[in-house]
């Protein structure tokens, strides 16, 4: 399944590990893509995989793990150092069939137009709101869904996790498992200004202000055929078994484990 871990180096073998698995669809080929540096001419069209956007002057180079069909990647990492892995996750607001930007065009667009993870994740924010996601994700069969993403680097990592054009922040403190389920509950470390007035508008908050973004907002029935919510559990407590001694050939064994 689609799985996508960070541990920091307070809490791993002394180095920032990233991993991720991706579950795209059998005989889809996926492969990896150096896209070297490159300037361009700021504002000229960008095609990504279904609409065009303005090109920024300069961009980084990246390795990505792409799906041949698409513009965008399921996983990558730049020349700064920054990686970011997404997942498929359903609201109970339906994902939008209209085509704009999909969840692996967040990806590469981060990486290419960003020098930290929080410059990604500024990035991804921007267009997000500004460009909005949706259309069809799937190869063979019709696929929609909304994005959840770590985004780390050597010093930092966050989770952004977004239903439609809302989304919320998570600064990830040491350890952090993601899967195909909305996970951060009522103490986002940031949220977007349209999801805050809804959820005061719809009644949502607590006396404090604060609202369960997961509880709120995730689609129980479809977790229940994805299992999200266990194989995060899972992946976290595999990942707290490691804890100060996490290293790559222990998220590979992470990433392999079918507990």
């Amino acid at each position: 399944m689609c799985d996508t871990l960070v541990g920091l180096a307070t809490a791993t073998a002394g180095a920032t590990v990233f991993g991720k698995n991706s579950d795209r669809e059998r005989n889809e080929a996926q492969f990896l893509d150096l896209v070297p540096r490159a300037r361009h001419v700021a504002g000229a069209p960008l095609q990504t995989t279904y609409i065009a956007i303005p090109q920024v002057a300069e961009t980084n180079a990246c390795l990505l793990s792409r799906p041949f069909w698409m513009w965008g990647a399921e996983m990558g990492a730049n020349e700064h150092g920054v990686v970011i892995g997404n997942e498929a996750v359903h609201a109970k607001v339906p994902a939008q069939r209209r085509r704009a930007l999909i969840g692996m065009d967040l990806v590469r667009l981060g990486l290419e137009r960003a020098a930290s993870a929080k410059a990604a994740v500024d990035v991804i924010i921007e267009l997000l709101e500004r460009h909005g996601q949706g259309g069809d994700c799937g190869h063979l069969g019709r696929f929609y869904y909304h994005n959840s993403f770590i985004v780390a680097d050597a010093g930092e990592a966050y989770v952004l996790e977004t239903v439609g054009r809302w989304w919320v922040v998570e600064n990830v403190r040491d350890l952090r498992a993601l899967s195909n389920a909305l996970s951060i509950g009522d103490r986002p470390d940031a949220i977007s200004p349209d999801l805050a007035a809804h959820a005061r508008a719809e009644g949502w908050t607590d006396a404090a202000g604060r609202f369960d973004f997961a509880g709120r907002l995730l689609d129980e029935d479809r977790d229940a055929v994805s299992r999200g919510r266990m194989r995060c559990a899972r992946g976290q407590a595999l990942l707290e078994r490691r804890r100060g001694r996490l290293d790559a050939l222990g998220m590979m064994a992470i990433l392999r484990d079918h507990g």
